[in-house]
């Protein structure tokens, strides 16, 4: 009884299987772990959230190199130990305790227990099949927890046809994390509808939500939206973390020319700027660094935006809303009789707010705006194929900033590397260029969860419009045609910008290239 004190790891008590299920364990010869006696690193337990290990009866409490060692109270449970494995990438090595001693730990190694949200909802009990709230609020909540964690910007519940997945998006790129058992699937996507004010008596029809709630002292804002799928609603949370300030043109990635010529577009007296680029490129959070560089006491701003995703200080913003007739385009016409000085238009997705805004520009209004186009010259393009006419564009269009996000190098663990030529290649770099690089790389650390980049930044391609490039835009030319031109002129492509922050050990080669097309150089 002495080595139980000062030896957790003990070897299985020998007994006599009662039925088939004892039989295998013993046959399995599992180790068992008594778990009181094990003091479990915050960096072990940061590997399984709360939730999962109340979920499934499980806790990690060491790791020898790749192996994790996880107690379990039930081995044979092949399913979700093969899953965790394959989540975090390490072998697990399993041990059995009881599903007491496995309950006490996580108590006591993970804290006290998640506080439920106000209004709980008695029906979700049955709607949980037995499990109740006491499983799904704090298992939802740890979800969300564990994603601010990590900083994701999304959260995925999918419904899939054996397994009901989970992921988190981080960086921009998706990270599967392991889920609860399928069973679970309607009790946490009704628990979420509900936060989420939706309709769970409704599963045919897509709808949105938003839940507003303070986890650890932090006011979230998340965007919910629910889509009827072929086993089950698949829900999307998008993460907008109010205390997040959002950043200004210096923190965006621009390289000092750019910025400098950027800062001295946007306090023209009138005029229109654009950026562009597809969904999820940052398009929006440029504009937002654009007006704090422009908020001065003694000019008038004024947003619309659908929706509003974080408040201005000192910005008056204005959200869509499509249900009471509220469009871009009446909300920009009544926006001009508050004689702004500085207005921002979320999107152009038609003619009529493209008109719109374009006249604003003309009479004395500087207009900020969004576009979907893969390029800087792809926008005049675009603009033409809406309808806006040419003397409009000539007269009006100042400067179109197009851009893509990139993953940036994790500073704590980034060494340098030497690319191959090949890799060089791809970003055209030159022996004289690539000799007085830095490449960097991460290599993976608890900062970065492994991944080896922490945030991301823009890479920009700035065509400023001239006399000369108006005058070409009256003729309509092909797309081609003005992307030469732009080139010739000194416009820096998306990968040769890209190159230069890899040059300067920001961001890596594969990065670049990965989110710039070939014909981009």
């Amino acid at each position: 009884m002495t080595q139980l004190a000062h030896d957790p790891y003990l070897p299985p008590a020998p007994r006599q299987p009662s039925d088939g299920a004892e039989w295998q364990v013993s046959e399995l010869k599992v180790k068992a772990v008594q778990l009181s006696a094990v003091d479990i690193p915050d960096e072990i337990l940061s590997l399984v959230p709360r939730g999962v290990a109340e979920c499934h009866g499980l806790i990690p409490f060491a790791r020898r190199g790749r192996n994790l060692q996880v107690a379990v109270s039930d081995p044979l449970d092949v399913e979700v130990i093969d899953g965790l494995s394959h989540q975090l990438n390490l072998e697990i090595e399993v041990w059995i305790a009881s599903a007491e001693d496995i309950s006490l730990a996580i108590k006591r190694s993970y804290g006290a227990d998640i506080v439920p949200v106000p209004g709980e909802i008695v029906e979700m009990a049955a709607v949980a099949g037995g499990k109740g709230d006491e499983t799904i609020i704090p298992l939802v909540h740890d979800l969300i927890r564990e994603a601010i964690r990590r900083r994701a910007s999304d959260i995925h519940l999918e419904p899939l046809e054996r397994r009901f997945r989970m992921r988190y998006r981080i960086d921009g790129v998706l990270f599967e994390i392991t889920g609860p058992p399928k069973h679970l699937q309607p009790a946490i996507i009704s628990r979420v509808k509900i936060m989420a004010n939706i309709s769970i008596a409704e599963k045919r029809i897509p709808q949105d939500g938003r839940i507003q709630m303070t986890l650890e002292g932090r006011s979230l804002d998340l965007r919910v939206a629910s889509l009827p799928t072929a086993h089950g609603e698949s829900i999307v949370m998008r993460i907008l973390d109010q205390r997040d300030v959002r950043p200004g043109l210096g923190e965006l990635g621009f390289m000092a020319d750019d910025r400098a010529r950027l800062e001295q577009l946007i306090t023209l007296a009138n005029g229109l700027i654009l950026v562009t680029g597809p969904t999820g490129s940052g398009k929006t959070t440029t504009l937002y660094g654009c007006l704090q560089q422009l908020n001065r006491v003694d000019r008038k701003i004024i947003t619309v935006e659908d929706p509003v995703e974080y408040q201005l200080s000192g910005i008056n913003q204005v959200a869509v809303r499509q249900e009471t007739g509220l469009t871009f385009g009446s909300a920009l016409r009544a926006m001009l009789r508050q004689a702004p000085n500085i207005v921002m238009v979320g999107e152009i997705r038609d003619r009529e707010t493209a008109e719109i805004a374009f006249h604003a520009s003309l009479t004395g209004h500087m207009v900020l705006s969004t576009l979907h186009t893969n390029d800087a010259t792809g926008a005049i393009s675009r603009l033409a194929d809406i309808g806006v006419q040419p003397f409009l564009l000539s007269a009006s269009l100042r400067a179109v900033l197009a851009q893509r996000l990139v993953r940036k190098n994790c500073l704590h663990c980034r060494r340098r590397e030497t690319p191959t030529a090949a890799q060089r290649s791809l970003l055209g770099l030159s022996p004289g260029q690539a000799a007085g690089a830095t490449f960097m790389r991460g290599g993976g650390c608890p900062a970065c969860t492994g991944t080896g980049f922490h945030g991301r930044m823009g890479i920009f391609e700035l065509l400023v419009l001239d006399e000369e490039f108006s005058q070409m835009i009256h003729e309509r030319p092909v797309s081609a045609r003005l992307r030469a031109l732009a080139r010739a002129r000194g416009m820096r492509s998306l990968r040769e910008d890209g190159a230069r922050k890899v040059i300067a050990g920001l961001t890596t080669i594969e990065e670049v290239v990965s989110i710039t097309t070939v014909d981009a150089c």
